[in-house]
């Protein structure tokens, strides 16, 4: 919700070349209780102060000596990256207004200034400028939470899906492999039974940190719930460039964690599928490596295991089942 002191704290830059029209803007929005106002008469700088301090409006004096309001509008189109020009063009020619508007200004005001009409289409404006922010940032929030999970902030089963799916596309036009590492934590309930589900939210964001230091930057890592995580490798070797990460993976999930002042000891098992070998799809890529997730759990634990060729991924029992998990 915007409030009055949000549209009071606002950035606010004035521009005329006018020194008297500068000062009468300057006071009258300072009177008003406006509290971070900038000006400046000098028409080139305001793209290069806007880039710096992304002002929420700028008044704009249409006619400047040696650039026009409209030719710095043009320049601020490109440092805008919002797609929204907080402009409200300021003109004594009433035929330059329609064309201001067409040219991305929000709005104008007239000279000679009405002062109170100034104060009020600046409130205005602003209100619709925070309104707008406003709206964007919660787009992105719902847009962040509808791809990431929201305990650890990884990706979720959907950008897991969107990213094998274009990491595949690239691995048929290059002739090259890809991996897909589905592990979870060994013994995970014990910790949320003795130590409370707020300790194991904790040790979820603790194991997502390692596991994100652990692979490289073009690999996605992803939790699909619980104590589930999947690595989708790009650009693997081979098999044994598959095993090492693998090992390398499993080796950092082992180390102690430090848990309210308490340390806490947990191991992880994996299960690998390689692209062409174990599944062409991301589908068949989840279910090869989630079965032999089964095998390297009942071969022990804390280990992995890559699928065979000869594995029928719909025939993976349920790892859920397993009495020892």
């Amino acid at each position: 919700m915007i409030s009055a002191s949000d549209i009071l704290r606002s950035k606010i830059l004035i521009v005329d070349d006018q020194q008297a029209d500068v000062l009468l803007l300057d006071r009258l929005l300072r009177g008003a209780g406006y509290t971070c106002v900038t000006t400046t008469m000098d028409p080139h700088e305001v793209c290069e102060l806007h880039l710096k301090n992304r002002y929420d409006l700028i008044l704009l004096d249409l006619q400047m000596r040696g650039m026009d309001g409209f030719q710095v509008m043009e320049g601020l189109k490109a440092v805008e990256t919002g797609d929204y020009l907080p402009v409200i063009v300021i003109t004594a020619q009433p035929v330059h207004k329609l064309r201001a508007l067409q040219s991305g200004a929000k709005d104008f005001i007239s000279k000679p200034f009405d002062l109170a009409e100034v104060l009020l289409r600046v409130h205005n404006m602003l209100e619709v400028r925070l309104l707008h922010e406003e709206s964007r940032n919660h787009g992105k929030v719902l847009e962040a939470l509808a791809l990431n999970d929201p305990l650890t902030g990884l990706a979720n089963r959907r950008l897991l899906d969107e990213r094998m799916s274009m990491a595949l596309v690239h691995a048929r036009r290059n002739k090259s492999a890809m991996a897909v590492m589905y592990l979870d934590l060994d013994g995970f309930k014990q910790i949320n039974d003795s130590m409370g589900h707020g300790a194991g939210d904790v040790l979820l964001k603790m194991v997502a940190e390692r596991l994100v230091a652990t692979v490289r930057a073009e690999d996605t890592v992803a939790r699909l719930g619980g104590d589930e995580f999947v690595i989708a490798l790009l650009h693997v070797r081979d098999t044994d460039h598959v095993a090492t990460v693998a090992l390398k993976v499993i080796e950092a999930l082992s180390q102690p964690y430090l848990i309210d002042g308490h340390p806490v000891s947990i191991t992880a098992s994996a299960g690998v599928g390689i692209y062409p070998s174990h599944g062409e799809d991301p589908d068949t890529l989840m279910k090869s490596a989630d079965l032999a997730l089964y095998q390297a759990k009942h071969a022990g634990k804390n280990a992995f295991r890559i699928a065979q060729r000869a594995d029928l991924p719909a025939a993976a029992p349920s790892r859920r089942s397993d009495p020892h998990d």
